[in-house]
Formats: structure tokens, sequence, C-alpha cells
């Protein structure tokens, strides 16, 4: 199983990780509330006020139904929703078309998976934080799918899924427990809204557990919070209890922040037409999670953002959430093995390209020292328009960029890109994800049959959603282990470029 490694101790945090500069300070503490109480177990939940056509259940036959209710589970009511995200929507991805969506009754974990519950049945726990009431983390998708199967077989449920090797294929009528769709997901954590978040506004670091310094909004008021609905708060760099925030209307605990929960969807474009139950992509290359993480910007916490990752890979802020069948559904969601763009088994022989974009210095710094490892050649992506040498003015620059999804002019181009198999992309850490020069790039060029390895700078919120945009510019491309240097990476920078190197298969000088 591949794992995204990170190599450099958590420390506070820029936006623009390339400039050396601090201008927020973090808040001390970790908030350690504890887990909440769960209400009634029996407790159902799911009349949606956008436009649901499901008629409210009578009390007798609520009673009939949640009698039912597995212990911690919430029963969700079916019904019709608007899945993605309206236009007008600040900071919406492409990939949010908004669209009528129909599920059916379902139940769902009023928490994320715990350590201890993973543990408990798997043996072994993977997490980078420790902790038996924190979430479970850097699980891949086909950890998570084994571990619903082998909690159905201990507790006499029948296994939801058929693995064999990495086609995985689902059988909608066995009462195990499984992993949400996208669309269960989104319906869930909605709650019958229709806003980007659950909450009126962007919810507040004493509401969930995230990037706090960076509510929603902060990237076109970052000068001027007092224009902010909420106020930046603390980043406290960690998971926490499961359940230490208030619950959503639907019951549901940390469906925004803590960590990213996998869903079963492959990744693909939204039909534009009404769908009912709808189970993702028919094929791709990469699976779908949701809610973000504790090292996310509330952007990237929307109802309706997706992120998306390889099925063999973990990472430090992605979890699981279950969901059981409240009814048999009919028929087989036929497995695929996912399409994968290279094979990163080796990189004995391959030609390396060092690619980079670099405004402060320190990208173009790491990129150097992994050129001195590789003797591999070096691109500096480079605008027609340079950004401006002003701080101040390039925060407000980037982030424009970044919310009209931009795509810069490069001054200078590859013309033999077709001889390289592996692209090494570096890229400093912009309001979390990407600066858009690097995805005029991704989209230049055709990545089929390569190999990328990122890597990135960073002030403290590492990779941000940098990968998921680099995933999505790229679909065939493979991606290999990602590399995050805090700033320029300091003393230890060669010993970290060259465990990274080894890490995917390619030998230092």
């Amino acid at each position: 199983m591949k794992k995204i490694v990170f190599l450099l101790a958590l420390l506070p945090g820029l936006v623009l990780a390339g400039c050396g500069q601090e201008q927020i300070q973090n808040s001390s503490g970790v908030e350690e509330n504890g887990r909440v109480q769960a209400n009634d177990s029996t407790e159902s939940h799911g009349e949606n006020t956008m436009g649901n056509e499901s008629e409210k259940m009578t009390s007798e036959e609520t009673e009939t139904v949640s009698a039912e209710v597995p212990e911690n589970f919430v029963l969700i009511k079916g019904g019709t929703f608007q899945m993605g995200s309206p236009e007008s929507e600040a900071w919406r991805s492409g990939d949010e078309l908004q669209h009528s969506v129909t599920v059916s009754d379902f139940y769902m974990s009023r928490y994320e998976l715990t350590q201890a519950e993973y543990e408990a049945v798997m043996g072994e726990n993977p997490s980078s934080f420790s902790g038996g009431d924190l979430p479970v983390e850097n699980v891949t998708w086909l950890e998570a799918v084994a571990y619903c199967n082998t909690r159905s077989e201990q507790e006499g449920l029948t296994p939801v899924y058929d693995m064999e090797g990495k086609s995985v294929s689902w059988n909608r009528s066995a009462d195990g427990y499984r992993l949400p769709t996208e669309a269960e997901w989104e319906y869930a954590c909605r709650a019958g809204t229709g806003t980007p978040f659950y909450m009126e506004d962007s919810p507040s670091a004493e509401e969930a557990n995230y990037y706090g310094h960076y509510p929603y909004m902060i990237e076109e008021n970052y000068f001027s919070q007092g224009n902010l609905a909420v106020q930046p708060g603390e980043y406290r760099q960690t998971t926490v209890p499961v359940g230490s925030f208030e619950a959503n209307p639907f019951g549901l605990y940390d469906m925004h922040g803590n960590v990213g929960e996998w869903t079963w969807d492959i990744y693909g474009d939204y039909p534009a037409d009404a769908q009912s139950d709808p189970t993702g992509a028919q094929s791709g290359t990469r699976r779908v999670y949701r809610g973000g993480g504790w090292n996310d910007f509330a952007k990237n916490m929307r109802c309706a953002y997706r992120a998306t990752m390889d099925q063999d890979k973990g990472s430090f802020n992605v979890g699981i959430r279950l969901v059981r069948n409240a009814a048999a559904g009919n028929g087989n969601v036929e497995g695929a093995a996912l399409e994968s763009g290279a094979d990163t088994g080796s990189a004995e022989g391959s030609s390396v390209l060092i690619a980079y974009f670099s405004w402060g210095g320190n990208t173009r710094g790491i990129a150097e020292e992994i050129a001195d490892q590789t003797g591999a050649d070096l691109f500096e992506i480079t605008p027609v328009n340079p950004y401006s040498d002003d701080y101040n003015t390039v925060l407000d620059e980037a982030q424009r960029d970044q919310n009209e999804q931009a795509r810069p002019e490069l001054a200078a181009h590859v013309e033999n890109m077709e001889d390289y198999d592996i692209i090494i992309l570096g890229y400093p850490n912009w309001w979390a994800s990407i600066p858009m020069p690097v995805a005029s790039f991704l989209e230049e060029y055709d990545f089929t049959g390569k190999t990328i390895l990122p890597f990135c700078s960073h002030g403290g919120g590492r990779f941000g959603q940098s990968l998921t945009a680099i995933a999505k510019l790229a679909p065939d491309a493979d991606m290999g282990e990602a590399l995050s240097v805090h700033y320029s990476g300091g003393s230890s920078l060669g010993d970290d470029v060259r465990a990274w190197l080894e890490e995917n298969g390619i030998t230092a000088n």
C-alpha cells in the first residue's frame, strides 16, 4: 500500500509558504472537549427543506424503522436535493455541477470511525496521530472497504464488498457495513440546507477542527477581516476526539473538518440530469473523499467540495465514516480495477524532469537540491506576467487567480515532454492549493503514462488540497509519493529529499 509521506514537523503556517514571513500567529493548546454524548440511538433524521419529495414518516412508522437503528448510527430518511453548488457559490470548483439527486433511506454513523474501533477489528492502527478516541486516519480506500467487510463478518452481517485484488464490487442488498456514496454523504452533510456549509456561515474554530486561521472568504478579506462573518481562530495542528463539537441537524458530528471521509465513488464529472441513488463514475483513476480535515481551509470543507486520491494511498487527514442500508438495495455495482497512468514500482532507467514554480525562492532551493541528487533536468514554470514582488500584493493576486481559476500564460515551454517518464513537480502551497501557473503547466501537456512526484514548500498547512488539484488536472498520470517541506527545509533538507527519492524508487547520486 502506498501512503503519502510527510517528513517535517508541524509548525505555524503561512498562506504563501515561499515568502518566509509569518503573518498570523497560532493560538496555543488543543481543545479536548471529549466525546459528546449521543442522543437516543433510535432517533431518525432526513426531512429535507430543499425540495424533498419524500413524505414525512408517521410516528408509528418511525418507531417501526428506528427500532432497528444500529448503536451510534442515525437513520437518514431519504429524499431529493440539489447536489453540487450553484455557480454563485464562492470558491466552487468546476466539478460541482448542481443537479437533482434522490437518495433512499440509510443509516450513517454519528461519528467518524475511531482508532480504537479500527484496531479492535483489524489488529493494527495506521494513524499518524495516536489516541483511541481520535479518528483513524492514514487509511487507504482499499483498507477502508476491507475494514467494512471484516467488521461485518465479525458481527454476523453479510459483507458488502467482493474484493479481488484492487477490483471491488458492491452487493447493494447486503446488510453489512459500507462507505457512503458521494450523494449520501453530501445529503447527510447538508441536513436539509442549501448553503456552502450546514450552518449559516463558515464554521468557526469553535465549531469544527480545521485550519482555523482561514475561515470561509478569508482569501478576499485577508487585510480587512472586519468584513468576515467568522473571524480567524485556532489551528490545532492535530485531530481531536470524535464528537468534540456540536452535531449537524441530522445528529452527525464532524461532517466539516477533523478528517476527510472516504466515499464509495470513483471520481468523475457529474451528469446534468436527475439521478436516483447514484454510485459515481463508471471508470476513472481515483476515489473521492469528502468533508475536509484538520489542516484544510474552510473553503475546502464546503458541502459540495470534492477531494480525490488513489485508492491505495492514505493520508494523515483522511478517515472513515460508516453507513449501512436501511433496506436491501438492488443489484451489484460491478468493480473495476481503476486505470493507472504508469507503474511506479521502479524508476530505474527513467528520464526525469524537475518542473517547479517558485516565488520567494524556497521551492527553487528544494528543486536545486533534488537536481543535485539526481542529475535530472530543471525547468522553471514562469508566467508571462510575473506576480508582484511585494508580499501583500501577491497574496491578493494569488487568491484572485485561484478564485477565478485563471490560467496564466507561461513564458517558457518544455519542447520534449514526450522524452520524460517522471515529472517531479514543485510549487509553494498558496492558499491551500497550487499556484495557477502550475495549473497552466499541467493542462499544457499529455501526462498519460507518466508519473508525477509532487513536492511543496509550506508554512504549516503541508499539502493543503494541492494534491487533489494536481490529480484532477492530470487524471491519466500516476501520482507517486509526495513531499512537503516547511519553508526552505533547513539543515535536514538533503536527507529528507534523499529519503523521499528512495521512497519513489529514484536512487540519489
